[in-house]
């Protein structure tokens, strides 16, 4: 599985209903709306590499209100639960 992080400029009143689009998309997981330099940041899982070019320029990129995206792909994700079950590997509860 392929993870990218997708930062989205989006014209000032299309942001509501563009996120809502894009939300909606297959592969998508979750958009944020937030404050800074750009729009929204979306989630995107997908299979492979080819995929993301479907996904990115040829969906959300046509999206009513959609200015420009920028693509970040994720190589290893990290967490709290999982740093925590890492130390727990090998240790027998009572």
């Amino acid at each position: 599985m392929i993870t990218a992080i997708v930062l989205i400029h989006v014209e000032a009143d299309a942001i509501p209903s563009a996120a809502q689009a894009i939300a909606d998309l297959d592969g998508v997981g979750e958009v944020y709306s937030c404050a800074g330099d750009v729009d929204l940041i979306a989630t995107v899982r997908v299979a492979a590499h080819e995929d993301l070019a479907d996904l990115i320029p040829g969906r959300i990129g046509k999206v009513p209100g959609v200015l420009d995206t920028v693509t970040h792909i994720a190589f290893r994700s990290y967490s709290a639960a999982e740093t925590e079950s890492a130390f727990e590997i090998g240790v027998e509860g009572d």
